[in-house]
């Protein structure tokens, strides 16, 4: 799989159009009425636009919001934040690095022990690969966090 996490006229083009609506126009999908909110299985959440590899299910909680929750992204420079004022007060977007989708907000109010953040996320921006499929679609290297080591640590 490349690296180059860009966004094409193609993958776009492969977009439904409520990924469309999250990722190029800045929605958000229903709570608890989405595709991942409730993924209890091991795996990585990619970018659905540019396949850029974003969350991993190590990091994902329940927040109790009805959309993915996670800790921190995979790598710390998988997203980008910038300041939101659609709102009355301002809010923390977050886009994926790569492709530029938009995917949700970022706020403080996650697990203070594993740093006090709250990525949530849209499941329409995000594609689920399995832990089981990670080297068949050429995630590989995001193998060793599923490992039974780390899984325990996880717990």
């Amino acid at each position: 799989m490349s690296n180059d996490y860009r966004k094409t006229p193609e993958a776009l083009s492969r977009l439904t159009p409520t990924q469309y609506s999250v990722t190029q126009e800045d929605g958000t999908e229903p709570p608890f009425r989405n595709e991942y909110w409730n993924n209890h299985e091991p795996g990585i959440y990619v970018d659905v636009v540019s396949g850029q590899p974003l969350f991993s299910s190590t990091d994902k909680y329940d927040s109790g919001t009805g959309w993915p929750s996670f800790t921190k992204p995979i790598e710390p420079d998988a997203v980008e934040t910038k300041k939101d004022w659609k709102l009355i007060l301002p809010r923390t977007e977050v886009r994926s690095s790569g492709a530029g989708s938009h995917l949700g907000h970022v706020f403080p109010d996650g697990p203070r022990q594993a740093g006090g953040l709250r990525y949530c996320m849209n499941s329409a921006s995000l594609r689920f690969v399995p832990a089981s499929s990670l080297e068949d679609e050429g995630y590989g290297a995001y193998r060793h966090l599923f490992t039974t080591q780390n899984q325990e640590h996880a717990s």
